[in-house]
């Protein structure tokens, strides 16, 4: 019989503003994207993602911070349009990472080493009535 995988610990940090989703794993992944493309519509392509989706997470992002993250210009990347993340989209993006990276440092400590310990590696059989 084989040993049972280890309890995972999935951490999924989301940004509220209201009742939006300012920041979250997703829109830090197409930032990454648009900045990487240089359009939006290029970055929905690598994600598998209709461009409208990708337009409308950046529209989100983009009224939920003090500036926007994203700024557009007309014409595709060829004719000198595209998008390209701003001075704020490149911070709030570096300090995402940074928090997702000090959340996750949890897994080293103590309280999910006891949680951990404690949890089954897969549930029990149904057990009611």
């Amino acid at each position: 019989m084989s040993a049972s995988p280890a309890p995972a610990l999935r951490i999924k940090l989301q940004i509220l503003c209201g009742d939006e989703i300012a920041m979250g794993p997703g829109k830090a992944e197409l930032l990454e994207n648009i900045d990487r493309e240089g359009s939006i519509s290029a970055a929905a392509r690598v994600m598998d993602m209709s461009y409208r989706r990708a337009w409308l997470l950046v529209d989100v992002m983009n009224r939920c911070w003090a500036a926007p993250l994203v700024e557009t210009r007309s014409g595709g990347v060829a004719r000198g349009g595209g998008a390209r993340l701003s001075d704020e989209g490149r911070q709030v993006l570096a300090l995402y990472r940074a928090l997702q990276a000090e959340v996750g440092a949890a897994r080293e400590g103590k309280a999910w080493g006891q949680l951990q310990a404690a949890v089954l590696a897969g549930p029990r059989a149904h057990q009611l009535g």
